[in-house]
């Protein structure tokens, strides 16, 4: 077995540029995040996390900021990919467990369609993903609802014949 950990962060656009994307969901009401892809947070600390349990250096070296065939890209894909990488390489998700930590917006009625989102893209049961949210109680870029940020942990086991 091996673990890994993934932490992510970006600021938020301005209000009237997009939706807000996270754990593969769509949030009304929030802005979207900055990033050359669709800067799903959530997402990107759970690629860092797969990654970094095989052993496969992190997300911008798999999908290099600059690279144009990745702007804009929805960012379960390249999870997809990435769960793909790691399959070959004989190593299966076990589960995930994710925090995100942002001021706003509210996330708790989105959770649960995040973790199946997440799930899905993995090809794991939902009871093996966990989102939790939380703020980071008024301190810095975060605190002031500026940015938002996850972390992850995953579990992967090696799948021996």
């Amino acid at each position: 077995m091996r673990v890994g950990i993934g932490y992510d962060l970006h600021r938020f656009r301005n209000p009237s540029e997009g939706v807000l994307r996270l754990g593969g969901v769509e949030v009304p009401g929030a802005p979207a995040l900055e990033g050359h892809s669709d800067g799903d947070a959530l997402v990107h600390a759970i690629i860092d996390a797969i990654l970094g349990a095989a052993g496969e250096g992190d997300i911008g070296q798999h999908f290099p900021p600059g690279d144009p065939a990745t702007r804009g890209i929805d960012s379960r894909e390249l999870l997809k990919r990435v769960q793909r990488l790691v399959a070959a390489r004989g190593f299966v998700v076990q589960n995930v467990d994710a925090t995100v930590i942002a001021e706003r917006p509210r996330l708790s009625t989105h959770l649960q369609g995040m973790r199946e989102s997440i799930a899905l893209v993995l090809g794991v049961p939902p009871g093996r993903v966990n989102v939790k949210a939380t703020t980071n109680e008024g301190v810095d870029e975060l605190g002031s609802g500026r940015a938002l940020a996850a972390m992850a942990v995953v579990l992967l086991e090696e799948d021996v014949p």
